[in-house]
């Protein structure tokens, strides 16, 4: 079934210049959930179209949190526009629901699919891009896999784990206590399973409390590397050596279940895109410095693969 979509434009188009270039701004609303900005560069051909999906969390579509304000995924996207690129970023749909004070307890992985998916397709149906290319930060690099099986030209995982999201916390809670391994290990089999856990350590309350459990059943099923996998597009995997978050071997892993894909590891950026001389506290505190330039080397992978 066709769907339909309300294309609102809250705000006037006007041009901005970066040296000798110009592109247009629009913030658009595409439908009740999904809000965003769509940068289009001017010079009058059918541009390549970059839908960027941002991390876990109520991340906006800047790269922002509370208390984390670095503007990474505005920066990467302008600089792509600044490159002849077009670029849609927009909010999680939690970034909307909490700053309407009606956030919905019910939400799942899922909806963060279904949300790329409508973006994708929408654009799609716009028939205003030559070619189009979507870029997933973190958790959205699994939520792009996941959208990126029709309508999309061109892959880039920036940042996305290798491993199941059950995977990922159990080798977390090992490093800090192996003490908690089995149990961590038992409820996330339980949740496998559709049921609810209620016997887990009180000190993995914030992953297992019985508000959280329906969202991470529903992150569970979703395997990055099966999905890259059955991927047939052109796919780039992008990583820092300086990432907190997210290690190089994740990348390792991603580009192990998918030959076709393309690896590039760039030598200090961390995981908000920035390049870091110094160590762990420089690295940390960057996360709430906008005043940073993003790295170079990314833009530069990133056109590259899109052009050549």
């Amino acid at each position: 079934m066709k769907l339909i979509f309300n294309y609102v434009l809250i705000f006037s188009s006007f041009i901005c210049f970066s040296q000798d270039i110009k592109y247009t701004v629009q913030d658009l609303s595409i439908n009740r959930f999904i809000d965003g900005t769509l940068l289009t560069p001017q010079n009058g051909t059918k541009p390549t179209l970059v839908i960027i999906i941002a991390d876990s969390g109520p991340t906006d579509r800047n790269g922002n949190q509370n208390f984390q304000n670095n503007n990474a995924l505005k920066k990467l996207a302008e600089e792509l526009s600044n490159q002849h690129i077009a670029t849609f970023r927009y909010d999680k749909r939690i970034v909307k629901q909490i700053r309407k004070g009606n956030v919905d307890a019910h939400i799942s992985f899922d909806d963060f699919i279904t949300d790329a998916n409508t973006v994708i397709e929408y654009f799609k149906t716009q028939n205003n891009y030559s070619k189009i290319v979507v870029i997933g930060h973190g958790q959205g690099s699994l939520v792009g896999l996941a959208a990126s099986k029709v309508n999309v030209d061109q892959f880039i995982s920036i940042a996305g784990s290798g491993k199941t999201i059950d995977e990922v916390i159990i080798d977390q809670i090992t490093q800090m206590d192996p003490a908690l391994e089995k149990s961590t290990k038992q409820a996330f089999e339980s949740l496998k399973k559709g049921k609810i856990v209620k016997d887990y350590p009180q000190a993995l309350g914030s992953i297992f409390s019985e508000d959280v459990q329906p969202f991470m059943m529903s992150w569970i099923k979703y395997n990055p590397q099966d999905l890259i996998k059955d991927l047939t597009i052109p796919t780039l995997i992008i990583n820092g050596t300086k990432d907190l978050q997210v290690p190089i071997t994740e990348a390792q892993l991603l580009k192990e279940a998918a030959s076709h894909a393309e690896l590039k590891i760039i030598d200090n950026m961390n995981h908000v895109l920035f390049i870091i001389e110094g160590k762990e506290l420089e690295n940390s505190k960057s996360y709430n410095e906008s005043f940073r330039p993003i790295s170079v080397d990314l833009i530069n992978e990133i056109v590259g693969f899109i052009t050549n």
